[in-house]
């Protein structure tokens, strides 16, 4: 499998709510960064961060509309990542940056979201 196909796989576990299957995807030093926050660094500290961002969210999506390999080991995104939290839709347009290991797996993941483009849509759920 190539790294495009290995982080579409991560990103429908991820929309499909199977944290297990998606933190197996990352290695055990793996850095979670949503920017500008400062990075998520350690497997148990990012599960914990999975579990608990998507768990008060009924369905979620996160649908690629342009993704490109990188020297075989670095894939790009572009995407909206869609919750629904109770009545209302989250939809946040982000870059994603994955980067795999020797192994295969995930070390880095750090994604790049406007702040106010992720900002009004919270508050207008809040």
């Amino acid at each position: 499998m190539d790294a495009a196909d290995f982080v579409t796989g991560f990103s429908r576990a991820i929309e499909r709510k199977v944290i297990d299957v998606a933190i197996a995807a990352t290695s055990a030093d793996t850095s979670r960064g949503s920017m500008p926050i400062d990075p998520i660094v350690v497997h148990d500290s990012v599960h914990a961060t999975l579990r608990m961002f998507l768990a008060p969210a009924a369905p979620t999506g996160w649908t690629a509309t342009r993704q490109q390999q990188i020297d075989g080991r670095v894939v790009v995104n572009e995407r909206l990542d869609r919750f629904q939290i109770g009545n209302g839709w989250l939809k946040l347009p982000v870059a994603g940056f994955f980067e795999l290991d020797d192994a295969g797996l995930i070390p880095q993941w750090p994604s790049y979201c406007d702040t106010g483009s992720c900002a009004r849509p919270l508050a207008a759920l809040a």
